[in-house]
């Protein structure tokens, strides 16, 4: 059985940092792409960044390039999400997520995984 548990989401102001983590077991990474999404209520869940390992393809969605970073550790089958220069508009639940890389790279788009994690709240102060 495939799980993902996600932690290090919470509280913080404007302009700080956080790290998410995200262990995966029962699935390995070889050949893999991961992604973290965010929902916010009311609203679909969008993708924030995503990974492929086959072709090395990063994507990161218009609202987070240059603040946020994907990035993985294999030996400890964990993925991270971090966050930097964080803005009111980034509180949402945030959520990782896993799949076979059945198409080879990723547009982080949810039809993409097959696994999901129970998300993790993210809440920015103003």
């Amino acid at each position: 059985e495939v799980q993902l548990v996600e932690s290090g989401g919470g509280l913080v102001q404007a302009g700080g940092s956080l790290r998410l983590s995200c262990v995966v077991s029962g699935f390995t990474f070889d050949d893999s792409s991961i992604g973290w999404f965010r929902q916010v209520p009311g609203k679909e869940r969008e993708g924030v960044s995503c990974f492929s390992s086959s072709d090395g393809n990063s994507y990161y969605g218009d609202p987070v390039r240059g603040r946020f970073t994907i990035s993985s550790d294999n030996a400890k089958n964990t993925m991270y999400l971090q966050m930097n220069s964080l803005k009111a508009e980034d509180t949402a639940v945030y959520y990782c997520a896993a799949g076979h890389n059945k198409y080879g790279s990723t547009w982080c788009r949810e039809y993409e995984f097959d696994y999901w994690g129970q998300g993790t709240q993210v809440t920015v102060s103003s």
